[in-house]
């Protein structure tokens, strides 16, 4: 009996549009969760010569299954090379070899500066965060920057509480400022549409929306007026084949796409 295919989940459509986004023989810094699967998706699809990079120390992966985390044994396996982390930030990321770094966080802005630190004032805040960890060497070195998480006001306020992780930092890109070597944020998929950045006032604009999605519920979710494509794309459906490899080879057990 051959693969049914059910509708597609927010989530589904998300990591096959960031996995469509990546190219063979990228170099790609994978961080855990949805990009996670959509870098095996691409893998496994059009990108078999696709570099992954995890923050474990783990450069070249070839996992047989999708890693639970970044210390995952899979990781090691045929892999080509395992070494510390000091090495894969200061030789790979520093060392200007990172094409796409995926990142996400907590809040994100108009011009993609991530926090990841804090919600509320940083002495006293209503929530204290994990921090940074890699995140923001990520993103002041990578060439491309992708973010991929959920839309709401509270995840996308018009301004953040705290910059953990610079996007283009204001409306002059002021990364060119502070010489950051990376090119800044590129797109941010979200589970109602794609943004890019225009190159103008580096602000977020919404260039593509999923099926079903309606302008007035992207703007719902949204903590300011964000502009908009005229018209803005409508992105094209997940295929049956990249959900079979999504649900039967990557993520079978739904940790990752509950």
């Amino acid at each position: 009996m051959g693969f049914k295919m059910a509708e597609y989940t927010p989530s589904e459509m998300m990591v096959v549009r960031a996995a469509r986004e990546l190219k063979n023989r990228e170099v790609v810094f994978v961080g855990i969760g949805l990009p996670n699967v959509a870098c095996n998706l691409a893998r496994r699809l059009h990108a078999p010569e696709l570099v992954l990079i995890y923050e474990s120390g783990a450069v070249g992966c070839v996992p047989d299954r999708l890693p639970l985390s970044i210390g995952d044994p899979c990781l090691a396996t045929d892999s080509i090379s395992v070494c510390s982390m000091v090495e894969v930030f200061n030789y790979y990321l520093q060392g200007g070899l990172i094409d796409i770094g995926f990142l996400g966080g907590a809040q994100v802005d108009r011009f993609g500066n991530i926090n990841s630190t804090v919600i509320g004032d940083y002495d006293r805040p209503k929530v204290r965060l994990p921090g940074s960890g890699g995140a923001c060497e990520i993103a002041i070195h990578a060439k491309k920057v992708i973010m991929v998480l959920k839309q709401s006001p509270k995840s996308f306020p018009e301004r953040i509480d705290f910059i953990t992780s610079p996007g283009f930092i204001d409306q002059v890109n002021s990364r060119r400022k502070f010489g950051f070597p990376g090119k800044g944020p590129s797109l941010i998929i979200t589970d109602f549409g794609v943004y890019g950045f225009n190159k103008n006032t580096y602000e977020m604009i919404l260039r593509e929306m999923y099926p079903g999605v309606a302008v007035k519920d992207v703007k719902a979710n949204i903590g300011w007026d964000v502009k908009v494509s005229r018209p803005p794309k409508t992105t094209v459906p997940p295929t049956d084949e990249e959900l079979r490899i999504i649900r039967q080879d990557l993520d079978p057990g739904r940790i990752h796409l509950r």
